[in-house]
């Protein structure tokens, strides 16, 4: 294997290796566990290569359900593990099935490997079963939209080169996913090539490059400032334990991103919430505030959930936008500056030129709470610990949060899914040595207790936020495949995907990959019998209220059916009784069919302001 190889698997020494075999030995050097797909006749010689690496130890195949249900679990998988996602399907039908899939990761910039096959070379313009040549139903120009490199490997010499361009391409900002269209007679190609020739685990790696310039010159306007806010987003998932230091010593307020929501602890002092779509007012107040002289956004690319449908209270002159991805800093022109740079790197050189103003906080400047940080309204805080029938949806976040282990991933779907969990759900983050345990319904903190388990070193791994949605592309069903990714990339902690009846009647058969897999992940079903988003949409608008009912389903009873236990939770009571720590440790997943409130309106007026329908 070449140099800078990290997993250790035996390649094939056999003179009749395959094209489809280097393809999986790439995938090794970059230290790929998985393959997601769904097989078929094109792409057989690709899942024969995959069965020789998985009895080797290499990477090997997981079978969806449906194609865009593997692009949703590559997605998944490498915001995890920051290891490349890759999917695959074969000709026709399951190329144009992994269509959604793969737009979804280029409007949330996931490299993504996506490899298509074709029929037999000889056999295109002659109506071939399935054929998506040119000549057929063209999928290499379906994906040119939605890829960063879309390519067709006409002949085994192209190659390694076409899949290294690829792979590279892939992790230059922005990040996104790439495309191999390959017939099947090439794929099983003999080749002399019986190792990589090229290195690719070297060709991704990507220097700390940034500006110093502009560096310095935030650093004087930093000296400068009577106030400072700092917006954190998806792009800070590196650099989170030295940008909370340095906010610790400016003493500035931050706030996130829905899309870096869980980057930050909810509990930490300087925390004011989320901006943008259904954030809170705590947020909004903290970017409104007249003695603010200066915002510093990082890591985000000022989509419309991030910045509130583009704000003019967050997008103004005061603002300084932090980012090593160009064209992120296009959605900023009214900025007073421009910090292009790793942004690791661009706060630990803030950090150094700072050290003397602003020494570090050896501890945290103010008491932890026992509440999350969002001034909620009396009636929304109220809703938190309403334990009335049916559920309300504010309660069920609250519990929880109040129930799982700190260290769970929370995965929430498109619908009204995503609006309750940005809004209400708040996961303890151990980081502040906070415990679950002590913070039921308010209970007061044993603050002493507290910080002596406060780790210093708070450094994490880059992709390891608790909170992770697909807010760009906002694909239904999105969560139940990438909860699945998310649990084969980190087996040994719980994941909670919270979903709606719509989206598990769309995309719920891939609940049975989870069982197959015997993966621990917890499915909260949100169960009202309606496409609730679209139904409370239509209300919210005064429009015709239409199309968005759903029949009475008995969740639960289907989970048990496929093979996974389950429980019907119509109370608060009903939750109370589950033993959430044997579900943790459960080797498996577990169901629960909640039924909700359908009446309560979630906080989506972000969204229907931008949409025009209501003021």
């Amino acid at each position: 294997m070449a140099q800078g190889v990290n997993k250790k698997v035996q390649l094939s020494t056999d003179s009749t290796w395959e094209i489809a075999d280097l393809i999986v030995a790439y995938l090794t050097q970059l230290d790929v566990d998985y393959v997601f797909g769904v097989p078929g006749g094109a792409i057989e010689p690709f899942y024969n290569a995959l069965a020789r690496s998985a009895r080797r130890g290499g990477p090997r195949s997981i079978v969806a359900r449906h194609e865009s249900g593997a692009g949703f679990m590559a997605d998944g998988y490498y915001r995890q593990t920051r290891k490349m996602a890759v999917c695959c399907a074969t000709t026709g039908p399951g190329a144009t099935n992994l269509v959604t899939g793969v737009a979804s990761a280029f409007a949330n910039e996931v490299p993504m490997l996506v490899i298509t096959a074709q029929t037999n070379l000889a056999d295109f313009g002659r109506r071939a079963m399935q054929e998506s040549s040119c000549t057929g139903i063209n999928t290499v120009g379906m994906y040119q939209y939605i890829t960063k490199y879309n390519t067709f490997v006409s002949h085994p010499d192209q190659l390694e080169r076409k899949l290294s361009t690829a792979i590279m391409q892939a992790h230059q900002s922005p990040f996104g996913p790439v495309h191999l269209s390959i017939p099947t007679d090439i794929l099983r190609s003999p080749t002399p090539i019986l190792k990589p020739s090229y290195d690719l685990h070297v060709l991704v790696t990507r220097p700390a490059l940034l500006d110093q310039d502009a560096v310095d010159k935030l650093s004087q306007l930093i000296k400068k400032s009577d106030r400072t806010v700092l917006v954190v987003g998806e792009g800070c998932c590196e650099a989170i334990s030295n940008i909370m230091d340095f906010a610790m010593r400016i003493n500035a307020e931050v706030v996130t991103t829905p899309q870096g929501k869980g980057l930050v602890s909810p509990y930490h002092p300087l925390y004011r919430g989320v901006c943008g779509f259904a954030g809170h007012s705590s947020a909004n107040e903290s970017l409104a505030n007249n003695n603010v002289d200066l915002v510093l956004a990082i890591g985000t690319h000022f989509s419309e959930w991030a910045s509130g449908g583009w704000n003019e209270t967050l997008l103004n002159q005061r603002l300084v936008h932090i980012d090593e991805v160009e064209s992120h800093l296009t959605g900023s022109p009214m900025g007073r500056l421009h910090v292009r740079g790793n942004i690791l790197t661009v706060f630990e050189r803030l950090i150094e030129s700072l050290e003397t103003s602003y020494p570090r906080q050896k501890e945290i400047p103010h008491q932890l709470t026992s509440h999350p940080r969002r001034n909620f309204s009396v009636d929304e805080e109220a809703k938190c610990y309403d334990d009335s029938t049916p559920i309300k949806p504010q309660r069920l976040m609250q519990a929880l949060t109040d129930a799982l282990p700190p260290q769970t991933r929370y995965l929430p779907d498109s619908g009204n899914s995503v609006a309750w969990a940005v809004h209400y759900l708040h996961p303890y983050d151990r980081r502040l040595g906070s415990d679950r345990r002590s913070c039921h319904k308010g209970d007061e903190v044993n603050n002493t207790e507290r910080n002596k388990r406060t780790t210093h070193s708070r450094k994490r791994k880059q992709g390891s936020g608790l909170f992770r949605a697909s807010i760009e592309y906002v694909s239904m069903g999105w969560a139940i495949g990438a909860s699945i990714g998310t649990a084969l990339g980190s087996p040994d902690q719980p994941v909670v995907c919270i979903t709606g009846d719509g989206s598990v009647l769309m995309s719920g058969q891939e609940l049975t990959v989870a069982i197959q897999e015997n993966l621990t992940i917890i499915f909260v079903i949100l169960n009202d019998s309606a496409l609730g988003m679209v139904k409370h949409g239509q209300r919210l608008a005064k429009a015709e209220q239409i199309g968005c009912e759903l029949p009475d389903i008995n969740f639960a009873a289907l989970a048990e059916a496929l093979g996974a236990p389950s429980h019907v939770i119509r109370s608060i009571e009903d939750f109370d009784t589950l033993d959430i720590d044997a579900l943790c440790r459960r080797k498996g997943p577990t169901v629960l069919d909640v039924r909700v409130d359908p009446e309560e309106v979630p906080p989506i007026g972000t969204r229907m302001r931008v949409l025009g329908t209501v003021k």
